[in-house]
């Protein structure tokens, strides 16, 4: 079925932080009573990303690598911009 290794145990961690960003919205957007997106949210999602596409690169999918490689952009872009916003004020 599946081997317990460093990169089944990767996978599993950069999915597990994928999914992370979710709850953290989610109880964001509670305690705000409205939707919120926190940092954390694209701090998970950038962490989650780039070990989901280290694992994709070790598995050699070229679907899976496809489908992260350009998350790990956009979240670090997004990151970027949040800081630099944050230190314009």
């Amino acid at each position: 079925m599946f081997k317990w290794n460093i990169w089944f145990l990767l996978g599993l961690i950069g999915q597990g932080l994928f999914s992370m960003r979710f709850i953290i919205q989610w109880i964001a957007s509670e305690k705000a009573k409205k939707s919120v997106i926190p940092f954390s949210f694209w701090v998970f999602s950038l962490g989650g990303s780039t070990l989901l596409l280290i694992y994709a690169i070790y598995k050699k999918d070229p679907v899976f690598i496809l489908g992260q490689a350009p998350n790990v952009l956009i979240y670090s872009r997004n990151i970027y911009l949040i800081k630099k916003f944050k230190t314009e004020e």
